[in-house]
């Protein structure tokens, strides 16, 4: 799709969002529903269509995938009448007799541009939430995980209005067509050095931005721990997805005296996950791309490789890998792994690493595994993150309540359940004033001293 022929979408989408259709509580909730029925009638495709991107088995794509959204869905649908409703809010003596609200309205058109990592959920989750709001939605699949961006093209185009919703498919040069003065909201997630390029174009029209990023997430591991129990849901949340997660640990920072114990606990909980001989046809997820295992191959080099390593080009695998001993200028130490490689650091004391990840960028989630409740608030106060998990890692996503988003470097704006309905909505204020009594005293000539206004100012507000 060509330039012209986008304008011409977008302008499609501006009519058809003037005409009020999509504000109305019935048809959100009827599309919502259409939308969980859509996805339900397509299981298996969507399993084939992840399958051949990522070799993901179809556990994983129905956990993080299909039930996640329907998931969404329902929670959404849920309490989508209650998020609607304008909110009452006290209204100053200086404006009485009146009554002030808060009213939610939809942004208009929206433009939700999704990653190749979690290519149906990350795509589908936020537009519920435009959806919810009342918008219309463009959506730009990744152009990488090719198999399940036609898929969701096609499911669009066959279930909906593209002056509603309609999906649009390609590379840089579409997403950057894709963004004009037409659009009202854009809401992007990907890497940092994208998100600046999508932020920087958006400034060109003024167009509000959520940039859902990643980084580098630290895991804390104390001496007052489970040793089994941490090791499965580090493992687990780690070496999910083939580590191609944003907010999966990124690096382990493990205290000095148990480092050799809980390296073996790794890899004993590592062998019974996925058994001792780890192949390429396990049922576990492949890297995306060559681009992609050939960066992950190359930091392999990087360091000392204690458990795992194995790599098969030709199918794009990675066994889920332990390091340590990380040269000095490896990239491991500054960019985002997101694939299966863990690096695993020692440290003495807890405050020093704080003051560590103090100066570094703001991670996406922080992970601490400890039973001590000085050290669980030492983190929380005195480190920010866009969320923090205590002796848990990627289980903050296993929530409708905790919005999900990142602060800083890691992104911008928030989103999940009420989060997404707030996200893709504009909050605006209405104040409601009566013809009954009009105070001669605000309007001039003034008449009144400024001592009087001052002392009358405490009580007016």
């Amino acid at each position: 799709m060509n330039k012209e022929q986008l304008n011409i979408l977008q302008e499609k989408q501006k009519e058809f969002f003037r005409s009020g259709f999509t504000k109305d509580y019935r048809h959100r909730i009827a599309v919502l529903k259409l939308l969980k029925n859509i996805i339900i009638e397509n299981e298996s495709k969507i399993f084939k269509a992840l399958y051949e991107d990522l070799h993901k088995g179809q556990i994983e794509s129905y956990t993080s995938e299909i039930a996640y959204v329907i998931n969404e869905i329902n929670y959404t649908i849920k309490h989508l009448k209650c998020w609607m409703k304008s909110k009452r809010v006290r209204t100053s003596l200086m404006n009485q007799p009146a009554k002030s609200y808060i009213y939610s309205e939809p942004l208009g058109t929206v433009l939700i541009i999704s990653p190749w990592n979690y290519p149906f959920a990350l795509l589908f989750t936020p537009l519920i939430g435009a959806i919810a709001a009342g918008n219309c939605v463009i959506l730009k699949p990744s152009e990488v995980s090719k198999n399940t961006s036609n898929l969701i093209a096609q499911l669009i185009y066959d279930n909906f209005d593209e002056q509603y919703i309609s999906a649009i498919e390609g590379g840089a040069e579409v997403t950057q067509n894709l963004i004009s003065e037409k659009i009202d909201y854009i809401f992007f997630t990907g890497n940092s050095e994208v998100g600046k390029e999508i932020m920087k174009s958006a400034s060109k029209y003024l167009i509000p931005v959520s940039l859902e990023l990643g980084g580098k997430n630290p895991c804390i591991i104390d001496t007052d721990i489970d040793f089994e129990v941490t090791a499965k849901r580090i493992v687990w949340g780690k070496f999910f997805n083939a580590g191609q997660t944003c907010i999966s640990p990124d690096y382990l920072l493990v205290h000095h005296s148990i480092k050799d114990k809980f390296v073996q606990a790794l890899i004993k909980t590592i062998n019974e996950f996925h058994g001792e001989d780890i192949n390429s046809d396990s049922d576990i997820s492949h890297i995306i791309n060559e681009k992609h295992f050939d960066r992950l191959n190359s930091l392999l080099n990087d360091g000392e490789v204690i458990y795992g390593g194995k790599n098969k080009k030709k199918s794009l695998f990675i066994s889920p890998t332990l390091m340590r001993n990380i040269k000095s200028n490896s990239k491991i130490l500054t960019d985002e792994i997101f694939g299966p490689i863990l690096p695993i650091f020692t440290y003495v004391n807890l405050e020093s690493e704080i003051e560590k990840i103090n100066k570094l960028h703001k991670p996406l989630s922080l992970y601490l595994f400890t039973n001590d409740k000085v050290k669980q608030d030492m983190i929380i106060q005195q480190t920010s993150s866009g969320q923090v998990c205590i002796n848990g890692t990627i289980h903050t996503m296993v929530s409708n309540t905790l919005s999900f988003g990142g602060v800083g470097y890691s992104g911008i704006g928030k989103y999940k359940g009420k989060a997404s309905f707030e996200t893709f909505s504009h909050r605006k204020s209405v104040l409601k004033k009566s013809f009954v009594f009009d105070a001669k005293i605000s309007y001039p000539p003034y008449k009144t001293s400024l001592e009087t206004i001052k002392k009358a100012f405490k009580f007016l507000y």
